[in-house]
């Protein structure tokens, strides 16, 4: 099945302890039908210092499940995505505008 959000998306956080809040993906987990949102869902990993790093408590966003994201459409709204054909190319599109992304 094709993807309907990716890497790059801009999503807005439907339920959850970050509703509301927007962000970009910056990695997609389909097998675990998961997403790393940038800013979204974060916890603290405490981490040893070494010689290249600085230790201590580190803020890493963690992944969200895909039901709970929706991409945002040009007027800044949470839309659903569909697929259409346009000539020979198959191309994903916000419902509530009918643009392509």
């Amino acid at each position: 099945m094709a993807a309907k959000l990716r890497k790059g998306d801009k999503v807005v956080v439907l339920a959850g302890k970050d509703k509301g809040k927007q962000g970009e993906i910056t990695s997609v987990m389909p097998k675990d039908n998961k997403a790393v949102v940038e800013g979204v869902n974060m916890a603290i990993r405490h981490t040893r210092q070494t010689q290249t790093s600085q230790g201590g408590r580190i803020s890493k966003a963690m992944p969200i499940d895909l039901s709970n994201l929706a991409l945002v459409d040009a007027n800044g709204k949470a839309t659903r995505v569909g697929f259409r054909v346009e000539g020979e190319n198959k191309v994903r599109y916000a419902k509530t505008t009918g643009e392509a992304i």
